[in-house]
């Protein structure tokens, strides 16, 4: 993924609002930041008050997911606040859920399902996702 001149000056504003370090920034239909493992609380905040500040600064929503090496942790921080069963077999993780479960993971048009795979793809790219 190339950085353009607009992600830099997110993640740079970011990291200068919530003083937590940012592993890298999606902008897709939510501003997704991903910060590095143990800095989630300070880039929250208290009461979330950073998440509120710069969703009213850069007139977006804004969703911040803490890194994890592990796929599976990495995954489920990923999703939340939604809750599903996740398998990994091989190279494959398997979501189990009722069916508005997955109706929210997959999203309209498969869009939600093509951002999480955009992002989750990134880091581990030989693990695969399936619903």
């Amino acid at each position: 993924m190339n950085l353009d001149k607009d992600t830099i000056q997110n993640i740079n504003f970011f990291e200068k609002i919530t003083r937590a370090k940012v592993k890298c920034c999606f902008n897709n239909n939510i501003m997704t930041f991903i910060v590095d493992f143990g800095e989630i609380g300070k880039a929250i905040g208290k009461n979330g008050v950073n998440v509120k500040k710069l969703a009213n600064l850069m007139k977006l929503r804004i969703k911040i997911v803490e890194f994890n090496p592990n796929p599976l942790i990495f995954m489920k921080n990923l999703i939340y606040p939604v809750k599903a069963e996740l398998k990994l077999e091989e190279n494959t993780i398997e979501f189990q859920a009722d069916t508005k479960t997955k109706g929210l993971l997959i999203g309209r048009n498969q869009q939600n399902l093509k951002d999480l795979k955009k992002i989750f793809n990134y880091y581990f790219r030989d693990i695969e996702i399936k619903i």
